[in-house]
């Protein structure tokens, strides 16, 4: 019975980190959303790093007042989804706008509650490295294959 109770919990254990694992690698990464809102469409770019259930990086705005980059703080991601806080700063207030998602495969479907003055639901998605380079023109390549001249 020991052993049966002691291949349950370490069975329980693997998949929780096993959760763990995929959330992480889901998350991380570049992803872009954009939604209207009480002050206009704002466009953001979210940059997100993992360390074990830590959330990290950066959240830039794009609004009609310019353009703003602040460090997430708070940040937690389980197998449930992710949160994380951004803090922003109009003037001389600061506002704390706090984030739930649930993410499923290349999106992250948001809740934004901007402290106690406004609530938005917005889709982020995730942006891959062969989109973020596609325009970029490749480098040339040196031409050391070139088909003989013609007589």
């Amino acid at each position: 019975m020991k052993t049966c109770i002691q291949t349950l919990a370490i069975a329980a254990c693997a998949l929780a980190l096993t959760g763990t694992v995929r959330a992480d690698e889901s998350v991380a990464g570049t992803w872009k959303a954009q939604f209207d809102s009480q002050i206009g469409v704002q466009k953001y770019t979210y940059v997100f790093k993992v360390d074990g259930t830590n959330v990290t990086g950066t959240a830039t705005g794009e609004r009609d007042t310019g353009t703003n980059t602040v460090a997430i703080t708070e940040g937690n991601i389980s197998t449930n989804g992710i949160t994380f806080v951004e803090p922003l700063k109009f003037g001389d207030n600061e506002m704390r706008v706090e984030y739930t998602g649930k993410v499923n495969g290349d999106e992250i479907k948001f809740h934004r509650k901007v402290g106690d003055v406004a609530e938005e639901d917005l889709v982020a998605h995730r942006v891959r490295e062969s989109v973020a380079t596609a325009g970029m023109k490749p480098a040339p390549a040196p031409d050391t294959n070139s088909p003989p001249a013609k007589p």
